[in-house]
């Protein structure tokens, strides 16, 4: 059975609740992804998305002038905008319980925990990633956490000899 250790994305990047929110934006914007686990230390103490900054800078109440988009993404922390205590999985929650986690609670992504510390996060990218590899190549569990654990290079050669 796959569990989330075998198709988590380890070691994500994160912010600090203190640091601005120009931080995880910019974190974001150069790593291309929607959502940062918060961390004091290697504990987790929140997630921040992309939805919770844009949130934070459009309010339909407020006007204001670009400056003060500025002024917001130097001057107010992370934690003003997370989502303090996040639904977290373990590393050894069954994949089908992540995916319905994630389905029911309309998530992008939950961070994978370990006694209190941050190991990974499993996003919707990483869902994908599964499927296509299951799909493309006809990958069941056992050959899926081979690749996983040996990375892509590996793939080819296990492909071949399960085929040849």
């Amino acid at each position: 059975m796959l569990v989330a250790r075998d198709i988590m994305t380890p070691n994500p990047v994160t912010v600090r609740p203190d640091d601005p929110l120009g931080v995880a934006v910019e974190k974001m914007r150069s790593r291309r992804c929607r959502r940062l686990p918060v961390v004091e230390g290697d504990r987790l103490v929140g997630i921040i998305t992309d939805r919770d900054v844009r949130l934070a800078l459009n309010s339909p109440l407020v006007l204001h002038e670009r400056r003060s988009d500025q002024l917001l993404l130097e001057h107010v922390p992370v934690r003003a905008c997370m989502t303090p205590d996040p639904i977290t999985v373990s590393p050894d929650t069954p994949v089908v319980e992540v995916v319905r986690l994630m389905r029911d609670h309309k998530f992008g992504g939950v961070p994978v925990v370990e006694e209190g510390r941050l190991v990974g996060i499993i996003t919707e990218t990483d869902l994908m990633e599964l499927l296509i590899r299951l799909l493309e190549h006809g990958i069941d569990e056992t050959r899926w956490v081979q690749i996983r654990r040996h990375g892509n290079r590996q793939m080819p050669s296990i492909y071949a000899r399960e085929h040849s």
